[in-house]
Formats: C-alpha cells, structure tokens, sequence
C-alpha cells in the first residue's frame, strides 16, 4: 500500500522565493562589481588606459639626422650621403623568420652573405627593432616587394642614407670611416648621455676625422608621430619634430697633395705627414699601404677582413700615427743644435773621422756609414754629408739626460695631439725610463747610438714632421690639425679652428741659421739628398735618414741585394721650403725602402714641387656632389690660417 505525499503551495514558495533572493542578491553583487570595475577603468585608471591605448594606435619613429659631409681645403668632397633602398624586418612582427626570409628569396635575390649579416645583426639588436636583410634594392626590386606587402607582416621597404668615401684607400686612415653601432658604442654612448640622440641610427664614426669628430657629424635625432592601423602600417603624420643635420666640416688637407703624395709612393709602405708651419694644419696625411673605407659602411665581410687583419703589409695600421720607427739621421739637425745650446761644442769645433768611433777603454767599433771616414768635419758638414762618427762623440760627450731633456722640446718621446685618436709618443729614453721597462742600467753605447736616431730611440712621422716644422718656425711649435672649419646647416654660422701654439724652444738665432744652411747644403752638390735637390726651382732645406732594422755582425759588411727585402733599411726624410719662408714641411718614411736620399727624398720632392709649383701627375679626380659648394666665409683669409671665431670644443679637440 502506497502512501501519497501532499505538496503544501505555500512553502514552495517561501522555498522558491528565497532562491529568487538569493539569486538576486548574487546578480546585484555581479552589477556592483561590473559597475566598480567600469569606474576603476573608466575614471580612476582612464589616463593609464588612455595612454596605453594612444600607443597602440601611434607610434613615436625617430627621424635620424643628415650626417655632415666632410670637405678638403678645396671644397673636393672627402666623405658624402646618399639615399638607397633597403628591406627591412621587426622580428617581433615577422613570426618565422628564417620562413619570411625563404619567401621573401622569391621575390629579391638575398644572398647567404646578407642572411649571416642579418643573424649578425639580430643577435646584437633589440626584437622591436628592424633590421636590413637586403641593402641597395633596385627599383625593380622594391616595386616588386611593394606588390607582394601585404603577404609580409613586419617587412617593409625603407630609404635609408648611406656613407660614401670618394677617394678611397687614399684617405682611410685620415678620413676613416663609419661602421654599424656595436654594442660597445651603445655603452660608450649610454656613459656619456648620448644613448637617446642615436635612436634610429645605425652607424657612429669609427676611424679617423670620422670618428674624432662624430658628436659634430652626427647631428640631432627629430621625432615622428605616427598613426598607426591594426597592422602597424602608418596611416597618416600627426607631428613631427625635424631631425638637425650634423656640421659640415672642412679640412686643411689638400686632396690633390694628398693623391700626389700617393703616386709618387708607388708600391713602397710607408707613411707622409706634411704640415703648413704657418698654423700646423695637416696638409696630407698617407699611410700606404692603406683600405677602402666603403667596405666598412655596411659591414665588411669575414673573408675581405681576414685578409686585411692577416696581410703581411699592416694595412689597417696608420704608419703616420702609429708607425714608430728609429728615426736615424734625420735626428741630427736636432743634435746638432743640442750640441751648440747646451755649449757641448761650437760652430768651428771639428773632429777627424777615421771612419768609426770607439769609447774609452774599449775596442768596439761604432762604425760610419762611410767605411774610411769623412776626414775632417764640424757641424755643419755633419749634417751635410751626415756623417756618423760626429754624433756618436757628440752624444757621448753630451750624455742621454741632456740629449733627451733637449730633443723631448721637439715633440720627440710624446703625442703631438693631433686631431686623429690612436697616436703613439714613440719613445725618447732615458735610464729612468729602461730601470724601468727592463730593470736594467743604462749603458754608454746605448747612448753613443741614440746619437744618430738608432737604438732604442723611435719617432712617427708626425712627430718628425712636427720637429721639423720647430726649425722650420725658428722654434715655434704648432699643434698639427686637420679641422680648419665648419659650418651648422640649421643657421649656417660658421666657425673657424685657430692655430694652437704650443710651444717656443728658446735658441740663438745664429744656431738656427747654421743648421738651416747646413739642411740646405743637404739638397746641393756634396750632399746626401743633391739628387733630389737638383734643379729645384726654390731654396729647399732637408735631411736624410737610413735607419736600420736588423743589426749586423761587428766587422761585417751590409749588403741590401743579400738582404730579405722586409729587413731591408727604412729611408727617411725631413723637408720644408721655401727655406727661406717656410710654407710646407714633409716627413716621409719608406719602409725598408734602403737609403733616404735615393728613396724617401725624391717623395718629398715631388710632393713640394706640386705645392709650390703646382706639378700635378695626371690623377684621377672623383666627381664632386652637387652639393661640394662652400659658403664664402670659409675660403682661406691668409697665409696664416683662418679668422678665429671660436675653437673646436674640449670634447673635440682633446
């Protein structure tokens, strides 16, 4: 038997009722969190989501600058831009790389060369970033991808300016060149503030004029606001701040002294400094053998840089900087004039030369370069007709002290500071100085051989050329420079670099004289350069210089032809003329280049008789943008150098 159970209607509804409540209180409890959710976002967090939502939609783009060009005392353009084709990729954008490059290969030639760079370039920038994976597209090229766009998300065809060098490896190493921002430069622009100027830039000077002056060439990053679509594509320029270009900077260096100066070295290594001894502008600068700088500019290959770091030429090395060699004899005009100031002998004191010189109490033969000797000789046939056997008795008499206190005014032993980084001080020693590096005393040979520019005596070319231009200027001394002036393209005022004095050897002009006369003497019939000196259309004053590299057996006799020709002598030679006004001086070296007067000094020759005379070997002369032209306040106001208006600023200049 069933029993039937009897609904009541009225707590089923009190039951229904109060689920109804509660499913009620549960929805309000929803509403009120939806509704103070939408308050916190809409009121409280509007200007945090306003702007997270503005940087979804524009895009803040750096604009970078124009970089400056860089012209020769002629307006002949040295370094230029201009604008090329490059397909580019946002990593963050482009999903599947190594897919996106293979379809982007159907359509523009990308090269395993271009995909290593590219991975190069990826390891060493940020995701947000694009990078090239083709540079210099044709204009079939990018009309081709411009087809193909939308099949590419985050790839995309840019202009993009790039560097140009004109000349060459003639100019590598005083013009240098620019490369790819490494990691390195980012930290050294972060440390000095400069990090937010770069964004959008690729590439920072690393050589030469290039990278000295690269906060003026460089210029100021401008931005551009842009609005963007879903895709990242621009839609449209809301504002823009115009990016400032860099300075335009002018050089005393003379292209076409500089291009002269490189014929006549032919295929000698070796290095040539000519400075104008009026203000100490750099006229030319050679360092041979030298490299196209335009290898660099959008990163040289492995290959192409495994045979310049490895060449047994050094070709990266700047010979006229960095080169440091014994100067030999073209160290003695500067002994020679020690010895009258320091009253170690007088103009009419002579010796006679046996043809070698021994010191006291011993036998060892300091031997001349002429094996019977020069017989009876002062100092001023010394220097004409070099004779070594002089200076190895004067140095002895004189001791290495005073040698070094008296030559180290020259510029011998320290940096010139010329506007160029990476200079070498060469080395001017003393017993202080070897105690030190070798914990060792000094000897009286060792002096007896600094006497004549051997040992362990070293200069550059720059410092032989700075030396000299101190007799040149009847011992005033000029700090070398190449910046002469340079211009802001965004007010086109101009500045001018004033000539740096820095230094004044005090000497009896009777001394001077002597030795002048005496370099003279080193140009004409009897002396050691006659050859280069004959038929000189202008007084022209010099000295010779052999300096060798490998010693040789007491007694035994140097043969070059038995010689390997890279032990071979280094040929030197110091010059300046007019010699009676001065408007050039030169330092050559020739690397084992045998004897100075055969070698080094028809170089100089030549390389004078084109500034003097305007003796110009057919060379060839690049083209010169449109944009060469100088303002006229740059054009040269006297033979002293520029009107001053300010100079280079410290963070230059030093």
């Amino acid at each position: 038997m069933s029993t039937l159970r009897l609904i009541n209607p009225e707590i089923e509804f009190l039951r229904y009722r109060r689920r109804m409540e509660i499913a009620g209180i549960i929805a309000a409890l929803l509403f009120l969190g939806l509704l103070g959710r939408f308050v916190w976002l809409q009121l409280v967090q509007f200007d945090h989501y306003h702007a997270l939502a503005e940087n979804n939609r524009i895009s803040l783009v750096p604009a970078p600058p124009s970089r400056g060009v860089i012209y020769d005392r002629q307006n002949m353009v040295l370094a230029h831009n201009y604008s090329a084709y490059t397909l580019e990729i946002t990593p963050s954008k482009a999903g599947k790389l190594e897919e996106t490059i293979d379809r982007l290969a159907e359509i523009v030639v990308i090269e395993a060369g271009d995909r290593k760079r590219f991975r190069k370039l990826l390891a060493e920038s940020k995701n947000f970033e694009s990078i090239p994976i083709r540079n210099m597209l044709t204009e079939e090229e990018a009309a081709r991808f411009a087809v193909n766009r939308y099949r590419f998300p985050g790839v995309e065809v840019k202009a993009r300016q790039f560097r140009q060098y004109p000349f060459g490896a003639g100019f590598s190493h005083v013009v240098g060149y620019i490369g790819r921002i490494g990691e390195k430069d980012q930290e050294r622009l972060a440390e000095a503030g400069m990090a937010a100027n770069y964004k959008g830039t690729d590439h920072i000077g690393k050589l030469g004029i290039e990278a000295r002056y690269e906060p003026w060439l460089h210029g100021h990053t401008g931005i551009e606001k842009v609005e963007t679509d879903s895709g990242g594509r621009a839609v449209r320029l809301l504002s823009r701040s115009a990016p400032v270009a860099g300075y335009n900077l002018y050089l005393h260096l003379d292209a076409r002294l500089q291009q002269v100066a490189e014929k006549v070295f032919g295929d000698y290594r070796g290095a040539l400094v000519a400075l104008d001894p009026r203000n100490g502008g750099v006229l030319a600068l050679v360092s041979k053998p030298g490299f196209d700088p335009n290898l660099f500019v959008d990163g040289i290959d492995p290959a192409t840089w495994r045979e310049l770091n490895d060449s047994l030429d050094r070709p990266l090395i700047n010979r006229a900087l960095r080169g440091v060699y014994p100067p030999g004899s073209t160290i003695k005009p500067f002994m020679g004039l020690a010895g009258l100031e320091l009253g170690v002998r007088r103009a009419g004191d002579t010796i006679s030369d046996p043809g070698y010189f021994t010191l006291p109490g011993s036998s060892h033969r300091y031997r001349d370069w002429k094996k019977d000797g020069h017989g009876m000789v002062d100092l001023k046939r010394s220097i004409t007709i070099s004779c070594d056997t002089y200076y190895y008795g004067l140095a002895n008499q004189m001791g290495i002290e005073r040698m070094s206190g008296f030559l180290s005014q020259f510029g011998f032993g320290r940096k010139s500071g010329v506007d160029l980084d990476g200079e070498l001080a060469g080395l001017m020693p003393t017993p202080e100085w070897k105690n030190r590096r070798f914990k060792q005393p000094w000897w009286p040979g060792e002096t007896v051989i600094a006497g004549i520019g051997q040992g362990y005596v070293l200069a550059t070319p720059m410092q032989l050329a700075v030396a000299t231009m101190a007799i040149a200027n009847d011992g005033i001394l000029y700090k070398p420079q190449l910046i002469r002036a340079w211009r802001d393209p965004s007010t086109g005022k101009v500045g001018h670099a004033a000539p740096q004095a820095v230094g004044r050897i005090t000497m009896k002009p009777e001394h001077l004289r002597l030795v002048k006369q005496a370099m003279v003497d080193v140009t004409l019939p009897g002396g050691t350069a006659s050859g280069a000196g004959a038929n000189a259309a202008y007084p022209f004053a010099g000295k010779t210089g052999t300096a060798q590299v490998v010693g040789i057996k007491q007694g035994a006799k140097y043969v070059a032809s038995q010689v390997h020709a890279r032990h071979r002598d280094h040929a030197l030679f110091i010059a300046f003329a007019p010699a009676d006004d001065p408007k050039i001086v030169v330092a050559v070296m020739v690397e084992n280049g045998g004897h100075g007067g055969s070698t080094a000094a028809p170089v100089a020759r030549k390389v004078i008789d084109y500034w003097l005379l305007g003796k110009l070997p057919v060379i060839y002369a690049p083209e010169e943008p449109a944009d060469a032209a100088i303002p006229d306040e740059i054009e040269d106001s006297g033979p002293a150098g520029d009107e001053v208006v300010a100079p280079p600023p410290e963070e230059i200049a030093q």
